[in-house]
């Protein structure tokens, strides 16, 4: 197929991402909306800035072995986390902003709402934030989060888990997503990932098993690349 040919433009399908009333998970039958959505205009505060090539990022801010030390290293299995942000043809998205939050390797956040009977670990924060160099490439060095029960039926339990926010350049095209790791039988179980009904979506969300990039007699790494656009795009819970 000549090169022009896959460079056309892929319309939006509005299938990919879940129904928004989906009573297997619970929350969604109070947040999915009962009327017709209204249009706002965005204002000029929404689709423009901030720019972060300039934004100053402390020394560990993507190693979250390291940026909540209290005079020990956290608990569990460590890893690299790491992919690239490009858009739909493989083109890559420099400085952007990365963000990420997780659960330490009990499957408890460092929240004041998580009650979560697992102990919070005294050397983990469980956030990290990075900028996205001239490849589009970002890296973490973290913990693999543990899974952990929730209240939607009585024995349901989240997949080990990283949440991720990807800054575009406005304050509107901020998206927000997750990230699993390959493998893990409760991902079929989940049922935030059964309401998403295409199987390839799903796949969009699974973070692959990367020994290349892996410390030897360290840590096991694992890759993870966001699609912004097009037919190749990620799965994000706000779009």
């Amino acid at each position: 197929m000549p090169a022009e040919d896959n460079r056309r433009f892929a319309m939006r399908d509005r299938n990919w991402h879940p129904k928004a009333f989906t009573p297997d998970y619970k929350t969604s039958i109070a947040r999915s909306p009962r009327q017709a959505l209204v249009s706002i205009p965005q204002s000029i505060s929404e689709t423009t800035g901030p720019d972060f090539s300039h934004l100053k990022f402390g020394e560990h801010d993507n190693d979250l072995l390291l940026n909540f030390n209290n005079g020990g290293l956290p608990v569990g299995e460590r890893i690299i986390v790491s992919g690239r942000v490009m858009d739909q043809y493989g083109k890559p998205i420099p400085h952007t902003l990365v963000e990420m939050w997780q659960a330490n390797a009990g499957g408890r956040y460092r929240h004041k709402n998580d009650r979560y009977l697992a102990p919070l670990d005294p050397n983990f924060g469980g956030v990290g934030r990075a900028l996205t160099d001239s490849e589009g490439r970002y890296i973490f060095r973290t913990i693999k989060p543990g899974p952990y029960p929730w209240r939607n039926g009585p024995n349901d339990w989240r997949p080990a888990h990283i949440h991720f926010s990807i800054s575009g350049p406005s304050i509107s095209t901020r998206l927000i997503t997750q990230l699993y790791f390959e493998g893990d039988p409760l991902i079929p179980l989940c049922p935030i990932v059964k309401s998403i009904a295409n199987p390839d979506a799903v796949q969009t969300l699974i973070a692959k098993l990367d020994m290349s990039t892996a410390n030897p007699m360290d840590c096991l790494a694992y890759r993870f690349d966001i699609v912004l656009r097009g037919q190749r795009k990620t799965h994000f819970e706000n779009k």
